[in-house]
């Protein structure tokens, strides 16, 4: 089985190879080029230890020289060599204690996570598959290399890896796998929020971010995301869904695009419901107020995981908005879009159709109809590039200062009364009209005695 290596992932494992060691590509990279995917990046192994790699390199950094490993930088691109290993004793679930260096190629690939990333390549020796990897690549299935638990003892955050690695895949879990996840799921809690959130995100933007399914059957999310356990514990009895707020989470984020604002968005559009629910005597089920509630709870829950500001603002903005009414006129899209954020109005509009799509069939074609009139209107806003913000007006504060008024915060208030009338007429936005308008609200507020001095 051929695999074409970079020039300078050939040309380290050469060098190595020259000085007598033996040096492989390995792991998700062999994984990926044998799917036909191009890697991400090139991790080689070897039975050289750091010190020798070192030696025959102009250019390393000791990027985890306690751990084995070297990066050899060429030409700016940096390549991690590590030193075949044997992890000695994992003490937080996460990093072994200290780790023995060996000179088995087998050793090394024992001590890996899952067949598929267990296999080594190069040119000279092929492909070295001694756990099956290529034998799951063709099943489709995630398998721990060896014993399950001991792997998940080892590194807890594997568990949350392997539901990952089945969403970007397509995968399923290998039973025996699913099995020790199920027993062990309480200890990715001594795993760092930040390493979650960085699995979290891979599972949410992959081809199949409903596998989340997979985490909370497994009690992984019990841990790491109890607000979306109690998604799946809560019905739904209402004539616009045909599925509980979990499920209804889950098939809404496969239709919108894998982008990470956007698909942390749908988990969350309603995970306030559950707060919120409240059942008439009919028996039909009702959230009012989910909105602004989830949107205070996915702020909690994105600062726990330790999400940067930006992507926190966007998507609680989502939440929040995810079900506001948009009046059907020109004005009121404007008001929309003024309301929401240029950056957000358009992903609101992604997130509905989801939204609608994730929903039973009660009113769908009505709800589609509007969405698409929405859709319209705003495009042609955007065409017409209409003012919907105030730095889209045809006036400034310094042109209000030039008109007589003093700094202040009457200049903001003045500036949003301007705003309100152009959206609601937007041909006012020309500078003229609007200077003609400020002219006569500055003499309004001029007391009498000052106009006749």
């Amino acid at each position: 089985m051929k695999i074409q290596l970079p020039e300078k992932v050939h040309n380290i494992i050469e060098t190595l190879q020259s000085a007598g060691y033996e040096a492989y590509a390995v792991g998700g990279c062999v994984r990926d080029s044998l799917l036909g995917r191009t890697p991400n990046d090139w991790d080689i192994t070897t039975s050289a230890r750091p010190e020798e790699t070192k030696r025959l390199f102009p250019r390393t950094i000791d990027t985890g020289i306690q751990h084995g490993t070297v990066t050899v930088m060429m030409n700016k691109e940096g390549f991690e060599v590590t030193t075949y290993r044997i992890d000695g004793e994992y003490e937080d679930s996460r990093h072994p204690k200290e780790v023995t260096f060996t000179a088995s190629l087998e050793e090394d690939l024992k001590r890996r996570d899952f067949t598929i990333n267990a296999m080594a390549y190069n040119e000279q020796d092929g492909l070295v598959d001694i756990f099956g990897g290529i034998r799951d690549i063709k099943a489709g299935v995630i398998r721990c290399v060896g014993n399950a638990e001991e792997r998940f003892t080892e590194d807890a955050l594997r568990m949350l890896r392997a539901v990952r690695f089945s969403a970007q895949l397509g995968y399923r879990i290998e039973e025996a796998t699913r099995d020790a996840i199920r027993r062990l799921a309480p200890s990715l809690q001594r795993i760092s929020a930040e390493r979650i959130q960085t699995e979290l995100v891979k599972l949410v933007t992959s081809p199949h971010p409903d596998y989340l399914r997979i985490a909370y059957e497994t009690g992984i999310t019990k841990e790491v995301l109890p607000e979306f356990d109690l998604c799946m514990e809560t019905p739904q009895n209402n004539p616009h869904h045909c599925y509980n707020v979990g499920e209804h989470i889950l098939h809404s984020m496969l239709a919108v695009e894998p982008d990470k604002v956007l698909r942390l968005g749908m988990l969350f559009h309603d995970i306030g419901k559950p707060q919120t629910l409240t059942i008439d005597k009919e028996g039909i089920t009702h959230n009012k107020m989910h909105p602004a509630v989830g949107a205070e709870m996915t702020r909690k829950i994105l600062r726990r995981l330790k999400f940067d500001n930006d992507t926190t603002d966007k998507v609680c903005k989502i939440v929040l908005y995810h079900d506001q009414e948009v009046a059907l006129t020109d004005a009121g899209v404007r008001r929309a879009v003024n309301r929401m954020g240029e950056e957000i109005f358009p992903m609101i509009l992604e997130v509905h159709r989801a939204d609608i799509n994730a929903q039973s069939d009660y009113r769908k074609e009505e709800k589609q109809d509007k969405l698409a009139r929405i859709e319209h209107i705003y495009e042609g806003i955007c065409s017409r590039k209409e003012a919907v913000t105030l730095k889209d007006l045809a006036i400034t504060g310094s042109d209000l200062i030039a008109l007589g008024m003093k700094p202040g915060r009457e200049i903001g208030e003045l500036l949003h009364e301007l705003l309100e009338l152009v959206l609601e007429n937007p041909e006012l936005n020309i500078p003229e009209e609007l200077q003609s308008i400020a002219r006569r609200r500055i003499q309004e507020q001029i007391p009498f005695e000052q106009k006749h001095l």
